[in-house]
């Protein structure tokens, strides 16, 4: 079960990441590039979780 919610919170953080990026404020473009990373690395935990059964 968390590898889903792992990966939900990851595509929701990445497509919010992306629109910070089309901002015209230089902050809130390098806020949206923080957030994008931060996006992949929970997906990147919801597929370990995923091939561990949950255990990590």
């Amino acid at each position: 079960m968390g590898e889903f919610v792992s990966k939900a919170k990851g595509v929701a953080n990445e497509a919010i990441g992306k629109a910070k990026q089309g901002s015209d404020d230089p902050a809130k473009r390098a806020e949206g590039r923080a957030q994008e990373r931060k996006g992949e690395a929970q997906n990147l935990k919801g597929s370990v979780q995923g091939a561990l059964g949950n255990k990590v």
